[in-house]
């Protein structure tokens, strides 16, 4: 299975935030932590440029912690500067107004040298669709002025919004690429949420998702799934967990698709615990993606 989505509002999203990103100090990446590399925007150098960036690894709460410990490890080494939050929660949101403020130090330093009065820093959120950038916004600005809903692509325009008198926000709609390169990507994209179910064969989602809860995670599929040990067929899998979950059709047999939409609907309710699906040391040399 192939997958791209790159709606027409996506096109225009990205000439919208080419025009845009001459009003704004810097720009908050926001990238789901379980995914942290495959959701960050391959595009995104060739947009903002020279633009400092400050990157946001949301959902933080159902990543991996200890492979969300190791994504910060890893982009420090490289200069990047990165937090760990939650935006649903709250969690870590105090500590983006601070690290903004350290990357433009030069910059505010060199306005203030120039008679310039202080003013709020102006940012520019950007983030692939349903990754959380409304909520956040919501939640800096402790009110309802972004439109937030549970599927991709519900921002479809940019609007101003104002943070106390440090921070105004320029939120933008999500913006995907044209193609993946790599179709794992696309894998982990439709897993998370990120592209709308309903032009996806969850099937093959949930063959994926098996086969790297299997290697990555092999104690949480079988405490789920009530395994002793895991077969090595995939309809094997298939038809233990439909059994297990009730997943059957009319004459007992095994709703497949019922399967792998519950199996998909566990993984992001969190019912197999933590999940990251970037690991780090598998992208030693992707360093160029993020």
């Amino acid at each position: 299975m192939t997958i791209q989505w790159f709606p027409g509002h996506m096109a225009k999203a990205r000439r919208e935030v080419t025009e845009k990103l001459k009003l704004v100090d810097i720009v908050f990446e926001l990238v789901d932590a379980r995914i942290p590399v495959s959701s960050a925007n391959p595009m995104l150098e060739d947009i903002i440029q020279q633009k400092p960036r400050l990157i946001l690894l949301n959902k933080a709460d159902m990543a991996d912690r200890e492979i969300t410990k190791e994504w910060l490890k890893y982009y420090s080494e490289h200069d990047k500067k990165a937090l760990a939050i939650n935006s649903q929660a709250g969690s870590g949101l105090h500590e983006i107004v601070s690290a903004a403020k350290e990357i433009l130090k030069p910059k505010f330093d060199r306005m203030k040298a120039r008679g310039m009065k202080p003013r709020a820093i102006r940012a520019m959120i950007i983030g692939i669709p349903n990754v959380g950038k409304s909520t956040l916004i919501n939640r800096l600005a402790k009110k309802n002025i972004a439109k937030t809903g549970n599927m991709p692509g519900v921002t479809k325009s940019q609007q101003w919004i104002k943070v106390g008198k440090e921070l105004e926000l320029l939120d933008t709609p999500g913006i995907l690429w044209p193609k993946f390169e790599d179709q794992e990507v696309g894998f982990k994209l439709a897993l998370t949420g990120a592209i709308k179910d309903t032009i996806l064969n969850l099937q093959d989602i949930s063959v994926y998702a098996l086969r790297f809860l299997e290697k990555n995670y092999p104690n949480r599929l079988k405490d789920r799934y009530d395994f002793s040990e895991i077969p090595t067929e995939i309809l094997d899998i298939f038809n233990h967990i439909g059994e297990k979950r009730g997943c059957l059709m009319s004459k007992g047999e095994v709703d497949y698709d019922k399967t792998g939409e519950t199996i998909i609907r566990d993984i992001r309710s969190d019912k197999l615990g933590s999940l990251s699906f970037d690991i780090p040391s598998e992208y030693h040399e992707k360093i160029s993606l993020i």
